[in-house]
């Protein structure tokens, strides 16, 4: 059948407002859209009407810039609350170690110590005590270790746990170098003098926080810093500069290895604070035992 160009059937009357089909024209320029009034259309940039004078127009802020890589290498109060709130304590005890009268710190240090004596009488007190002190003061190189391992350790598995893994090489690596020291007092082995032997310090924690960080570390870093660590420890073993200290630093680091089942569990990531935005936040949940997060070098 033939259409006339007016769009109608020849020999049929018009039907009134059919001559122009506005409102089908309107639908078919290609692009879905709402069907409303003749002539409505979305105001543009060019016809929209001028703000009112003094309105405030909002646009989009850029997104804030984050910490570079070296500051997250350090504790925050934000993203590393442990660790910062621990090391501000150290550099208390530092400060007092450093200028207060050497009886005074002698005696605290002896009041503190997790020997024999003071781990069978008060062994709660001399436990946590011991671990208020840095052997050679904050400028010592377990002070730095001690910043960066539980820092990075603290961005991937949460503060209350990285307390728990230094808590548990502290303790651990004490008791498996002070119970034998009491056997062999008993024994008759070693003098009585043994029993009351200085031993105070985060060492032993440090060492267990590097060991269970190895761990979330890609095996192309993990394994250097085991060989590098461990190194050094075996080094001053053979020295015999203080064997059952550097043998307390050997078990503690194994306690670190032995703790890696339960760290990889752990394991959830670096917190969304200020340096974590978009580099694997807490809320994006866990992720595989091999695929890291900064600092230290990994992803």
């Amino acid at each position: 059948m033939e259409r006339t160009a007016a769009g109608g059937v020849p020999g049929s009357a018009p039907v009134p407002g059919e001559a122009g089909l506005p409102e089908v024209a309107e639908l078919l320029d290609g692009m879905p859209r709402q069907r409303g009034p003749l002539g409505a259309t979305a105001p543009s940039a060019a016809t929209a009407p001028p703000s009112a004078p003094g309105a405030v127009t909002t646009q989009p802020s850029a997104p804030l810039p984050s910490l570079g890589t070296p500051w997250r290498l350090l504790p925050t109060p934000v993203g590393t609350p442990f660790t910062f709130a621990y090391a501000a304590v150290l550099a208390v005890t530092s400060l007092v170690a450093t200028y207060a009268d050497p009886d005074l710190v002698h005696a605290l240090h002896q009041g503190s110590s997790t020997d024999v004596a003071h781990l069978v009488g008060t062994p709660l007190t001399v436990l946590l005590a011991s671990a208020l002190w840095v052997a050679g003061g904050f400028v010592a190189p377990y002070t730095l270790s001690f910043l960066l391992v539980l820092t990075a350790l603290e961005r991937r598995i949460g503060g209350m746990r990285t307390a728990v893994v230094f808590l548990t090489g502290h303790v651990l690596a004490t008791l498996a170098t002070e119970v034998p020291v009491g056997l062999a007092v008993l024994a008759g082995h070693l003098p009585g003098s043994s029993l009351h032997r200085l031993d105070y310090g985060i060492s032993f924690g440090v060492a267990t926080g590097v060991g269970a960080l190895s761990g979330l570390l890609r095996p192309w870093l993990r394994w250097p810093v085991l060989v590098l660590f461990g190194g050094m420890l075996l080094q001053g073993l053979v020295e015999l500069t203080d064997p059952l200290t550097n043998w307390g630093h050997l078990t503690a680091l194994v306690i670190g290895i032995a703790m890696w089942p339960v760290v990889r569990g752990w394991y959830v990531g670096e917190p969304a604070d200020t340096a974590g935005r978009g580099a694997g936040g807490a809320g994006r949940g866990r992720r595989a035992v091999d695929t890291p997060a900064p600092p230290l070098g990994q992803g």
